[in-house]
């Protein structure tokens, strides 16, 4: 029951680390060393995600191996944002999804614009109706 795509992002590259990606780009002029580092970054976020539908969010992170989780929007308790002052320049931050545990249920770091994927969880809630 997949549902209707509201949101859906990568971890970013740039935004979240932009001395390690400038670092990792003179690399490859320095060793070519850079060019596997930014490779494997590049896959290693493109191989997670995180969607928010109409009925529930999905996390799914992995290279070779899938971890794959998912929560119903009426279990979604609060979104948190965490964000450094770096962090708030460059609009990403790490944004925790917690049920009715004390813990999260799962964090995500280095995302685009936070608020933007805690407003989407909040408008597929109204969408449902569970407020």
């Amino acid at each position: 029951m997949a549902g209707t795509v509201i949101y859906q992002a990568h971890p970013a590259m740039f935004r979240a680390h932009p001395f390690w990606f400038i670092l990792f780009v003179l690399l490859i002029a320095a060793f070519g060393l850079g060019l596997l580092i930014l490779l494997y970054w590049y896959i290693k976020t493109r191989a997670t995600t995180l969607t928010v539908t109409e009925h529930e969010l999905l996390y799914e992170k992995g290279i070779l191996s899938k971890e794959r989780l998912s929560v119903s929007l009426r279990h979604v308790r609060s979104v948190q944002i965490n964000q450094s002052f770096v962090n708030r320049i460059l609009g990403v931050g790490t944004v925790e999804i917690a049920t009715a545990g004390d813990e999260p249920e799962f964090a995500v770091k280095d995302m685009p614009d936070p608020h933007e994927i805690r407003e989407a969880i909040s408008r597929a809630q109204a969408m449902r109706g569970d407020d």
